[in-house]
């Protein structure tokens, strides 16, 4: 089953993940992260963090599965925290172009999808069909009326935490740091929103 997910750098032994102290850490800094999103694009719209909207969650799983993907593709794990910081623009772009956000995830992941195919890495197709899956659901979540779109979107927030959690156990793709890093951002952030919605 790990061809499936394809072979990336081998991962050497890190002194950043592993025990319990430095992976703990990284959770936390998930969680710390996943709230802080939430606050922080709430108030660019003059809101608090319980006025959170479908689009945040499903901004975070945008940013998420193009990590992952673009791992894939390029076959360097690190990538994964690049686009973590760089994924950002995103949402910012397609604000300056009037252009809907999720509009902009599904170009950059077909772009990057092609890419992966052209080179013959095969871990692309697990991540292009995950992304297809998470970001597809809270996609479809954008149209629903505000409350249940919100509840979806934080359970397909918090379900790519399981995603997270099958790449820390196999060692693949994506540096373990940032694997438990998004399990924490993952969970805190879908399930405040799902939270909101009930």
């Amino acid at each position: 089953m790990t061809e499936t997910f394809g072979k990336t750098v081998p991962a050497r032994p890190s002194r950043w993940t592993g025990t319990w102290p430095t992976n703990t850490a990284w959770i936390v800094l998930g969680v710390l992260t996943g709230f802080g999103l939430l606050v922080g694009g709430t108030a660019i719209v003059d809101g608090t963090w319980q006025d959170a909207v479908a689009e945040d969650p499903t901004t975070a799983i945008g940013v998420a599965t193009l990590c992952y993907l673009a791992a894939a593709v390029t076959g360097v794990r690190w990538t994964a925290w690049l686009v973590a910081f760089l994924a950002s623009v995103i949402p910012v772009a397609s604000e300056l172009l009037d252009t809907p956000r999720w509009v902009a995830f599904v170009l950059v992941g077909l772009v990057l999808t092609g890419i992966g195919l052209a080179r013959g890495r095969r871990a692309t197709w697990p991540q292009a069909v995950a992304m297809a899956g998470f970001f597809g659901v809270a996609t479809v979540a954008l149209f629903l009326e505000p409350r249940l779109g919100l509840a979806l979107a934080g359970l397909a927030l918090a379900a790519h935490a399981g995603w997270d959690v099958v790449h820390y156990r196999r060692d693949v793709v994506v540096n373990r740091s940032l694997a438990l890093w998004c399990i924490g951002l993952d969970l805190t952030m879908g399930g405040i929103c799902v939270a909101l919605a009930l």
